[in-house]
């Protein structure tokens, strides 16, 4: 798993019309290759009566699911600059479909790869972009009369309490960046004089937003 990386904050769309041609971006997560089909297929059958749905997907931790499809266009003109804004935005696993409705007027090459690389571009600020980092869910617990110490340093620190359980003993559940884990265990250690019992749960993704 990646310690972190970028993606579209969710699914939507983004629309913006170049000599009276509509071009209409749809963008959405895809953590499959099957996934980035499905929504294709999903937005061609939404717009059966547009001239194109072109598209491009990147999947992978490593990038190595990579496609493009002009439908239709001049080929390079469509597909390839709207994959080369998704790699260039350092995304991924996004999909990307940008549907024309032609207004009557040709754009020639130059054109079309500027109007396909814009509406993803515009699309993704529209939409947003987020970083995923991943996390250490750490618990720990401790005695009530350690709580409002140990609750004010932890609200006063970076670290995101996940929840609180009020048991036999308190138990708190932080998310710790994964690098950080040995130094947050370490300082609850300190923090508690050695009273605390700490253990390293599951791993989850958090998302911050991303300003364009």
């Amino acid at each position: 798993m990646l310690s972190n990386y970028l993606t579209v904050k969710e699914s939507g769309e983004h629309e913006f019309v170049i000599e009276r041609s509509r071009f209409i971006a749809h963008i959405a997560r895809a953590e499959t290759e099957q996934e980035a089909i499905d929504f294709i297929a999903q937005i061609k059958k939404q717009h059966a009566s547009a001239n194109h749905n072109c598209s491009a997907y990147v999947i992978g931790e490593h990038d190595h699911i990579q496609k493009a499809n002009d439908d239709g266009e001049p080929s390079g003109t469509a597909g390839v600059p709207m994959l080369e804004v998704l790699k260039k935005r350092k995304l991924k696993d996004t999909v990307a479909v940008v549907t024309r409705y032609f207004g009557g007027i040709k754009l020639g090459a130059g054109g079309l790869i500027r109007a396909y690389g814009k509406s993803v571009s515009e699309g993704l600020n529209a939409i947003g972009v987020v970083e995923r980092k991943l996390m250490q869910v750490v618990h720990t617990k401790i005695d009530y009369t350690l709580l409002g110490k140990v609750e004010n340093e932890l609200r006063a620190s970076d670290y995101s309490i996940k929840e609180m359980n009020y048991l036999e003993r308190v138990e708190i559940l932080n998310y710790v960046p994964i690098d950080e884990v040995s130094h947050f265990n370490e300082w609850m250690t300190d923090l508690t004089n050695g009273q605390a019992v700490i253990e390293n749960g599951e791993c989850e993704y958090l998302e911050y937003f991303m300003n364009n």
